[in-house]
């Protein structure tokens, strides 16, 4: 497992050491962060994930069947959105992903990527954004190089429970549009919050 650090000060290195990680540090920006971990790993599969995301129960069983059949090589898995939160906003947003990732081939980010080195290779990678890396490298790939997997990918509420799950949800979607429309990541990263 690597975990990369842009400069955190939360304790992040201490546990990343102490659960046996290896550490990877880099200049902050989830991009620069995930790239730096894809280019220190020398495995033939990669599995990026957020540090508030966790993969639920039969995570495992579900990657190993995704890399076994061949032609999974070129193409990427990701998992089910869900929140650590049991309320029905919560519910709704789960359902609204569902949607977005179904009919729009969009997942994000916090639903975790397994994918070949081959094909992330192929495709240019991560860039170096300090924001939509991840729409960035989806779009790349493309609706058919993308198979969801049965298995969720649970992330922390915590944004939406602290902003408001109608506000912080209304800022993702103002922020996905302006990148569709062109504005630079960085500038979006001011409004991302």
């Amino acid at each position: 497992m690597i975990i990369t650090d842009g400069g955190s000060q939360d304790g992040t290195i201490q546990l990343a050491l102490e659960s046996g990680a290896r550490l990877v540090a880099g200049p902050p920006g989830r991009g620069v962060q995930l790239a730096t971990g894809a280019a220190a790993a020398r495995t033939p599969w990669l599995l990026f994930l957020h540090a508030d995301t966790r993969l639920g129960p039969g995570w495992q069983a579900a990657i190993a069947a995704h890399m076994a059949a061949p032609a999974n090589r070129h193409r990427a898995a990701y998992f089910r959105f869900a929140l650590d939160d049991p309320s029905r906003q919560a519910r709704r947003l789960e359902r609204a992903v569902a949607w977005r990732c179904r009919f729009l081939a969009l997942p994000y980010g916090d639903q975790g990527l397994l994918i070949s080195r081959a094909l992330y290779d192929e495709v240019g990678g991560f860039r170096p954004l300090p924001l939509m890396e991840d729409v960035d490298l989806i779009r790349r790939l493309g609706r058919r190089r993308l198979v969801a997997l049965p298995v969720a990918a649970v992330t922390s509420a915590a944004r939406w429970q602290r902003e408001g799950w109608w506000r912080r949800s209304a800022r993702n979607l103002c922020c996905l549009g302006l990148w569709f429309l062109g504005v630079p990541p960085r500038r979006i990263r001011r409004l991302y919050g």
